[in-house]
């Protein structure tokens, strides 16, 4: 969190520049001050962390013309004018031109103080938001974070990837254990070759043997031509088994002869095959556990467990939120071809404080529906047109973004998408139409 308490107070009469601005001081505030509005242009600077307080009635350049010059050097930069009965209206111009504030004299301090401190708040944001996407820019590491653990993290992953040992990657859904293992992939002397992933649980017994081991043409109904098994393809490079705790006891004591011999042998055949591969695994329970690991072998986790690569939890490195969601709310709005919102205070808050259950992957979705106005802290309670939509175009604007919502959960999915809105294949598509939505656009990795 950006700290702010920096006041620039510009006044040419002596008596009350000095007054309001030990007044302020007692009040907490740093207080800058200025006798005229050319000192305060030469010190301010496009990063100044705090609020500009200005005397409307100065000579040469009033408090008017100051704004407008502040403005022009950083339009966030809040304004708060002091003015006299006469200056009202030129006042409340200025206000619908951006300044903050104005306080016609005579003023109770209080009301200054007040002013100030919601001014320094919405600072606070802007300065916070410009802080988190310079960090964004100037970061160029695939595992995004700044917090000790992952720093740490990204060294044991340098340290673990030039070894050439097979690792077992523990961490909760959604931390980022496929990104990981191409991490162990990409800073090994193996990135030439192929990084190979399979999901252990989504596939069905009677498919995943053949997935891994291959098949020779003929060797089961169906089987009409030959087959490179995964462990084969990933030869020369690495091999990522994820939730490998679901893999059938039968497909394991297969797995665990690979890894001591560094061979398979494709179903129908009787030929050995020599394999140089790496094998990074990946379970969401913990194998160690003999309660956890259930029906999984203990000598295939004694085989795979040679390191061991914890991921801790989002909620246990709550420091590195706001940098990923920034992150991830940049790269769907570049997906999504919309301008990324400002994070605002509630949502701050909503995401420091959520316990992200989903991890990394349910703060992804959450910034994608961000990024499209959907699902948002201020978007919970149902919204209106601010130009008064009639009833038609209410409705049409809903259902919008009912579809484009069902597109980011689904990434694009056009069966998935069609079942989860309840509707036929051709009124989707002539929605798309209508709407000028391009589903290509939420396709994951495009």
């Amino acid at each position: 969190m950006v700290d702010l308490n920096h006041v620039a107070f510009v006044e040419d009469d002596n008596d009350l520049r000095i007054a309001n601005c030990q007044t302020l001081e007692l009040a907490g505030f740093k207080v800058q001050p200025f006798s005229d509005a050319m000192a305060a242009l030469q010190s301010l600077t496009p990063d100044f962390p705090g609020v500009v307080i200005t005397d409307v009635r100065m000579p040469h350049i009033d408090g008017l013309e100051l704004f407008r010059r502040l403005r022009e050097m950083d339009s966030d930069l809040p304004v708060i004018l002091i003015t006299g009965h006469g200056d009202i209206d030129m006042a409340v111009e200025a206000i619908h031109k951006g300044a903050y504030d104005f306080i016609a004299k005579p003023y109770p301090a209080d009301r200054l103080v007040q002013s100030i401190m919601r001014a320094l708040e919405k600072r606070r944001l802007v300065m916070e938001n410009r802080a988190l996407r310079l960090a964004v820019e100037n970061s160029n590491e695939t595992l995004i974070g700044q917090t000790p653990v992952m720093q740490n993290l990204r060294k044991t992953l340098r340290h673990v990837a030039g070894a050439d040992v097979d690792v077992l990657i523990a961490g909760e859904t959604g931390t980022g254990k496929e990104v990981v293992a191409g991490l162990l992939h990409e800073w090994s002397r193996r990135k030439q070759g192929n990084f190979v992933a399979l999901n252990c649980g989504a596939l069905p017994e009677t498919v995943i043997e053949s997935e891994l081991f291959g098949h020779e043409a003929g060797a089961f109904t169906g089987a009409q031509k030959k087959r490179v098994g995964r462990i084969e393809h990933a030869s020369g490079g690495t091999l990522f088994l994820d939730e490998i705790e679901s893999m059938p006891l039968s497909t394991q004591v297969k797995l665990l002869r690979v890894l001591e011999t560094r061979e398979i042998t494709p179903l129908g055949t009787n030929e050995h095959r020599p394999v140089d591969l790496r094998v990074v695994a990946a379970a969401k329970v913990d194998l160690g556990s003999a309660e956890q690991r259930a029906n999984f072998r203990e000598d295939l986790f004694y085989r795979l467990n040679v390191v061991t690569v914890s991921i801790p939890p989002l909620r246990e490195r709550r420091d590195d939120i706001m940098l990923l969601f920034t992150h991830f709310l940049q790269r769907a709005s570049l997906r999504f071809k919309t301008e990324p919102p400002e994070i605002t205070a509630s949502t701050r808050s909503y995401l420091i404080e959520h316990d992200w259950p989903g991890n990394v992957r349910e703060l992804v979705h959450f910034a994608e529906r961000a990024a499209l106005g959907l699902d948002t802290i201020e978007t919970a309670k149902p919204e209106t047109d601010s130009n008064g939509s009639s009833l038609p175009q209410a409705v049409e604007l809903y259902e919008e973004k009912l579809i484009r919502q069902a597109l980011v959960l689904h990434n694009g999915d056009v069966r998935s998408t069609i079942e989860a809105l309840g509707i036929p294949r051709k009124t989707f598509y002539d929605k798309l139409q209508r709407h000028g939505i391009d589903r290509s656009d939420y396709v994951a990795g495009k």
